[in-house]
């Protein structure tokens, strides 16, 4: 294995915020992992994926261990005659493997299509987009305890999966480390989700009345370019902050004053609401504070132009936070995390 000193982790990172991490590998398979958690020289070690989910504020004094396993099997454990499982490993890029299944007519995941990052970080705060969630189609993964080096399974109850949380981001916190994700997939009579966002126009557009998976991979895809700016081209993590959940009478409340404020209800007492339209109509969408910035077709999307420190970036997040409670009585808290 390849130990590098002293490393920069500019292009481990989607903000590609250049901090130095004092010991840096990469390993390509279960007993690499292994061999590099029991390592001194990897005690305590950041481990990370796709780097899309993170901002970094500054030099790490903690070793990195980066996620490179791939590959994705079908599993010949019997299921419905309408499902099967895909085995996919922790170090594959998400949307590589939405594509995989969209070109397969596997089902399921179409939804997600386009969300950056790894397939292994992902359980971690149970991703969505477009009505979907990870859950939803989450079987189990294959993890290994960074103490012990044992393996572990967890099942979709284990997770105890939330709204961009998990076992993972709490109880269980840097305890385990992901290696594969199992998915249960259809595999010919699908559910189509057209129901939630710009879905269902973006396809009437189209004039796509019986749509296919290959159809709204394609729409979110269109949607998700029209508004989102791909990493390689600008720094950004993709959505910044979640949309906060709020109860019914504190919504109620709201749209009296708000009168076309966007939601959408969460069973019989919950309403979630658009956290990029809290942050334009707070005055932020477009604004730029030196390299760091606004995206100006989502406000949800915080930017580095080039030069932007993490720091800078989290002193503009703060802003947002502060300038969001003020005008709304609202927290909205990040869906990155901040190292």
């Amino acid at each position: 294995m390849d130990i590098k000193q002293q490393f920069s982790l500019k292009a481990y990172n989607t903000f590609g915020i250049d901090v130095m991490t004092p010991f840096f590998i990469s390993v390509t398979s279960e007993n690499e992992l292994k061999e590099a958690l029991s390592m001194s020289e990897f005690k305590d070690a950041l481990v990370i994926g796709g780097g899309s989910n993170m901002l970094l504020t500054k030099d790490l004094d903690r070793p990195v261990i980066h996620i490179a396993l791939k590959g994705m099997e079908r599993q010949n454990i019997p299921m419905g005659d309408n499902e099967i499982l895909l085995k996919v490993q922790g170090g594959e890029n998400w949307h590589t493997f939405v594509m995989y299944c969209v070109q397969n007519n596997l089902g399921g995941v179409e939804n997600l299509s386009l969300i950056p990052g790894n397939v292994g970080t992902a359980p971690i705060q149970n991703i969505g987009a477009y009505g979907v969630e990870l859950k939803d189609v989450f079987y189990s993964c294959n993890t290994i305890h960074r103490e012990s080096l044992e393996e572990r399974v967890f099942l979709l109850e284990d997770c105890k999966f939330g709204y961009r949380d998990s076992i993972f981001k709490n109880k269980l916190k840097d305890q385990y480390v992901i290696t594969s994700v199992t998915f249960k997939l259809t595999t010919t009579v699908h559910t189509i989700r057209t129901d939630y966002g710009a879905i269902y126009d973006t396809l009437k557009t189209k004039n796509i009345p019986a749509p296919t998976l290959k159809d709204v991979s394609d729409a979110v895809i269109q949607i998700r370019n029209s508004k989102l700016p791909d990493p390689s081209k600008l720094g950004n993590s993709g959505s910044f902050f979640k949309n906060p959940v709020i109860d019914q009478h504190t919504f109620t409340v709201l749209r009296t004053t708000y009168k076309d404020i966007p939601y959408y209800p969460i069973g019989s007492d919950q309403i979630k609401v658009p956290a990029g339209w809290l942050i334009e109509k707070a005055g932020f969408k477009g604004k730029r504070y030196g390299d760091a910035g606004v995206h100006d077709k989502q406000a949800l999307v915080l930017v580095n132009y080039g030069g932007a420190s993490g720091k800078e970036i989290w002193a503009l997040a703060l802003r947002i936070q502060k300038a969001v409670q003020s005008k709304f009585g609202l927290t909205i808290t990040p869906e990155v995390n901040i190292f």
